[in-house]
């Protein structure tokens, strides 16, 4: 096979690349509805080498939706149940002892994977929850003073229960600032929902996804082609500057009392790219950065207990800011 040849039969071109990653929303539509923006922002992440928080309430088809996306992509994925007795070497691997060897090997965790859904992450301890860290920051695992590299592409997409505190550890900022999109999923209309149940009755079963259809229709020499495509989409200096004065208004805000860092203006510049190279262009524009904020964002500020309590939230401070902040022309 070619080296520029993935499984799924393509070639690595910039145009195919593309056309290609627009496939997977039908692709993934055979196994999850109406989730179309989780499944652009997971492939935006995707293309920036970004991880996702997933926050929705039990059954919105989180887990289903990065099962279908990592069959789309021809990617292997495992999932991790976080617990609060789930110990780091659980998740990364740990030295097991070989009788036969009289020696120590090193057995690899679920971590070890394309695609790592971390269901329920903030029911797991903080010891725990920082043993991703690491393997989030530098796409490594080191266990007994030696770095292990993880596989590429390398994405975590965690979930979390956006009602239920009950018995939660929540995530220290440090490590929320560590996710490059935080994606809502909402629960569908009553149209999605009635197609659902539609699908149920008709024998979908959501654990055989290739029964439902769901095929390879990209692969990693599509991501690699698309990451050098998205590399060099155009940023001009004005939406350079737009970033930037977005993010300095967030820590000028009364509603909050933590505001975007640099490197969240960092990431929204990265995925303003990565969205502009979607919808077909080599170049960014304000829409395009308007487009990101909110999941980009919305993870990355802290809202001031008052303006808690008066039911501001902090999708509506990015979305007061965007309003106000000039928009270059």
């Amino acid at each position: 096979m070619d080296p520029t040849t993935d499984n799924a039969g393509n070639t690595g071109d910039p145009g195919t690349a593309r056309a290609s990653l627009e496939a997977l929303r039908a692709e993934i539509a055979k196994a999850v509805v109406g989730q179309d923006p989780a499944v652009t922002g997971l492939v935006v992440a995707l293309l920036c080498r970004g991880h996702v928080l997933l926050e929705g309430v039990p059954g919105v088809a989180k887990t289903l939706l990065v099962r279908a996306l990592a069959s789309a992509l021809e990617l292997d994925t495992k999932r991790v149940q976080f617990t609060p007795d789930l110990m780091p070497s659980d998740v990364t691997g740990s030295l097991v002892y070989d009788t036969r060897t009289a020696e120590f090997s090193f057995q690899p965790g679920p971590v070890f994977t394309n695609l790592l859904l971390a269901d329920e992450i903030n029911r797991t301890p903080p010891k725990t929850q920082s043993s991703l860290l690491e393997a989030m920051e530098e796409r490594q695992v080191t266990v007994d003073g030696i770095p292990r590299p993880l596989p590429e592409p390398f994405l975590v997409a965690a979930t979390q229960n956006p009602v239920e505190y009950e018995g939660t550890y929540p995530l220290p900022e440090a490590q929320l600032d560590r996710f490059l999109l935080k994606l809502t999923i909402p629960l569908p209309s009553r149209q999605d929902e009635i197609n659902v149940l539609t699908r149920h009755a008709e024998g979908f079963n959501p654990r055989d996804l290739r029964a439902a259809g769901v095929r390879p229709v990209a692969g990693p020499a599509d991501l690699e082609a698309a990451r050098a495509a998205v590399a060099k989409t155009t940023v001009s200096p004005e939406i350079t500057a737009y970033v930037v004065d977005i993010c300095r208004a967030t820590r000028e805000s009364p509603s909050l009392t933590l505001g975007v860092s640099p490197r969240g203006a960092t990431a929204l510049l990265a995925t303003a790219r990565a969205w502009a190279w979607l919808t077909g262009r080599d170049y960014v524009i304000p829409d395009d950065v308007k487009a990101l904020a909110l999941p980009t964002l919305r993870h990355r500020v802290q809202l001031r207990p008052e303006a808690e309590m008066e039911g501001v939230t902090a999708d509506s401070v990015i979305n007061a800011i965007l309003a106000h902040v000039p928009v270059p022309r």
